[in-house]
């Protein structure tokens, strides 16, 4: 039998979402709220453009794509559904949506706003059906928790999921920014009643943000759940200083939000100096590069969510993947800015090197983790 045909890009270079997740998916997923035209500043345009990226990621060999009930106002799904639609490819699409956002706060139509947000059961099914309707699809993929609200139980959540599951509408179950207790405890639930546990989690995790590294990335660890990061590239604030000044200039200061402004703090800079030599270290593009491929080579299973506006943006993101750090190029990264992981793991590390209690008394050699890939 004779081996599959050269990839047309590293994107078709699928690996397995995690080990208790066995379906294929590129290593890269596209982050689906820049699709559509309703939120000014992220979306990438209209319905023509937006399809132009779809197209560039589908052609690349990209199957993971990102999206939730409450992007662009719903335009992100109906247009990644009519896509789908238009290129007979639902059934190559590893597809993931989110529920528990105000999906339908945009709609003057609606009279109470009560079944339409948060984690409950109605909230989970109204959600869902309506994303089914907008992408043109009889199932998703993947269906996530989009953020934990501590109005719903974990029971309830859990058996709700569950049912959705069985009823043939979702494949695989996801949360994102939730705490780890919530996803550990919803996980155990899930395994000791026989439901559906959770196979990947979704947070915030960059060069210059790195709590998930605490608690989050140890849980996905010890439950062998994928990670799949936002703000990789934390809202456009991984640049040059060179850039900065075209942008200062121009007027074209990037994306904003959640209080946060577009220039970087003095930290967010020395970080970014960093980046740009391990460029030339390494031959990446960019320093964005570096940015992208840090978070997918500290640990295994990490399949970044990124959002583009251009093709251009797109092309160049696909540079991470020919990106190859070392461990002191990590170290370099993670040496810029202090960081504490807190207690009580400053005091008894992470696992992942011999306990300096053990050391002080025998000869222990620590098992090796599973390493991520590299070029």
């Amino acid at each position: 039998m004779q081996p599959a045909a050269d990839p047309p890009s590293r994107l078709a270079r699928y690996r397995r979402l995690a080990p208790s997740a066995g379906v294929f998916v590129s290593p890269i997923c596209f982050g689906g709220m820049s699709i559509g035209d309703q939120w000014p500043g992220i979306g990438a345009g209209d319905k023509e453009e937006s399809f132009k990226l779809l197209d560039a990621y589908g052609d690349a060999g990209g199957n993971f794509i990102d999206t939730a009930n409450m992007y662009q106002n719903g335009r992100s799904e109906e247009i990644i559904g009519e896509w789908m639609e238009a290129r007979q490819n639902r059934s190559e699409i590893v597809l993931a949506t989110k529920y528990a956002g105000q999906w339908q706060r945009h709609n003057s139509a609606v009279k109470s706003q009560a079944s339409y947000v948060g984690t409950s059961y109605k909230s989970m099914y109204e959600s869902l059906e309506g994303s089914l309707k907008k992408l043109r699809t009889s199932y998703v993929d993947i269906f996530y928790v989009h953020f934990w609200d501590y109005t719903s139980s974990i029971e309830e959540v859990m058996n709700g999921l569950h049912t959705l599951v069985a009823l043939g509408k979702v494949l695989y179950l996801g949360i994102s920014d939730a705490p780890a207790w919530i996803v550990s405890e919803a996980n155990r639930y899930a395994k000791d009643h026989g439901k559906t546990p959770f196979v990947i989690y979704q947070g915030a995790w960059n060069v210059c943000t790195r709590d998930m590294e605490r608690d989050l990335i140890p849980m996905c660890r010890a439950h062998g759940m994928a990670i799949a990061p936002w703000n990789v590239l934390f809202q456009g604030k991984i640049r040059t200083d060179e850039e900065e000044e075209e942008r200062r200039k121009s007027g074209a200061k990037g994306r904003t939000g959640a209080g946060s402004t577009w220039e970087r703090t003095e930290d967010q800079k020395k970080v970014c100096k960093v980046l740009e030599k391990i460029v030339q270290e390494t031959g990446a593009k960019n320093l964005r590069s570096v940015a992208i491929a840090y978070v997918m080579q500290k640990t295994t299973h990490v399949f970044p969510i990124l959002g583009v506006k251009t093709v251009e943006q797109f092309e160049t993101n696909l540079d991470a993947l020919n990106v190859a750090l070392t461990d002191d190029h990590i170290r370099q990264i993670e040496d810029t800015i202090p960081w504490d992981s807190g207690f009580p793991h400053n005091m008894l590390g992470d696992g992942t090197v011999t306990n300096s209690n053990l050391r002080s008394v025998i000869w222990y050699q620590q098992d090796p983790l599973p390493q991520p890939f590299r070029p």
